[in-house]
């Protein structure tokens, strides 16, 4: 993956600042985007450093679709040819019945699950089409492949991500770009964080009695799809933790 570059959405922890890592390590020049401007900037001096690669931060809201044409329309030289769009910025809040849901929550997660990807592929994609080369990886959720309680919303967000990912396939199809959805099952990261609202007490429960998956655990499988030969196209991968075995079906070992 050396002189090839990489645009990673929701950079700057998880999955996102995992990839980083992984693609930085391999010799890609990376776009990070994300908003916390002051972790990414820290991100962007250690990778430099370490792997003496090229790192250009997109520091912009993934939901503000006019800063994401701005940032996109900014971009000058090489920066321009993108070979790799990460689609990884995602989020969840809560575990309410559907009927006791917060609507402005709901709004942000659909925005970010689903508009603000589709924004980024638009944006992307076509300059890839123009030169016949490029791969979208999309970071889904086994959460899209069957609702589960307390999760509807952010179940039909990733189950979006799916049916957009094989539909960009098939639009695609003569042409030489990939298309990759990853369905990661437990991942601890700040994303469970997030779920519980900031009770960081909940989140750490949540994985207790088993190993989950870690943020570079996701990445090795990313770069890997990335990273195979230019006519093997990794459709679809389902990752989890050896201890799970559905979306709601796991074994966790009781605290002794």
């Amino acid at each position: 993956m050396k002189n090839r570059i990489v645009l990673i959405t929701g950079s700057t922890s998880g999955i996102g600042e995992g990839c980083a890592r992984k693609f930085a390590s391999q010799g890609s020049d990376l776009i990070l985007n994300g908003r916390n401007e002051a972790k990414l900037n820290e991100l962007k001096h250690e990778l430099e450093a370490k792997y003496g690669i090229e790192v250009l931060l997109l520091i912009f809201d993934i939901r503000d679709r006019e800063a994401a044409v701005e940032a996109l329309a900014s971009l000058k030289g090489k920066w321009q040819n993108i070979d790799v769009l990460i689609n990884n910025a995602g989020l969840v809040y809560g575990v309410d019945k559907e009927y006791q849901g917060n609507l402005d929550e709901w709004d942000i997660m659909i925005d970010t699950n689903i508009r603000a990807l589709l924004s980024m592929t638009r944006l992307v994609t076509p300059g890839m089409v123009e030169r016949s080369k490029g791969h979208i990886i999309n970071i889904g959720s086994i959460a899209g492949d069957a609702a589960y309680p307390g999760g509807s919303v952010y179940c039909a967000t990733k189950a979006a991500v799916k049916a957009l990912s094989d539909g960009l396939r098939i639009d695609l199809v003569d042409t030489p770009l990939r298309v990759t959805n990853i369905k990661p099952g437990m991942v601890e990261t700040n994303f469970s964080v997030v779920r519980f609202r900031g009770d960081k007490q909940k989140a750490n429960d949540f994985y207790k009695g088993i190993q989950p998956l870690t943020g570079a655990d996701i990445a090795e499988t990313v770069y890997y799809a990335a990273s195979a030969p230019a006519h093997i196209q990794i459709a679809e991968v389902l990752i989890m933790p050896t201890n799970q075995a559905t979306g709601t079906i796991s074994y966790k070992k009781a605290e002794v």
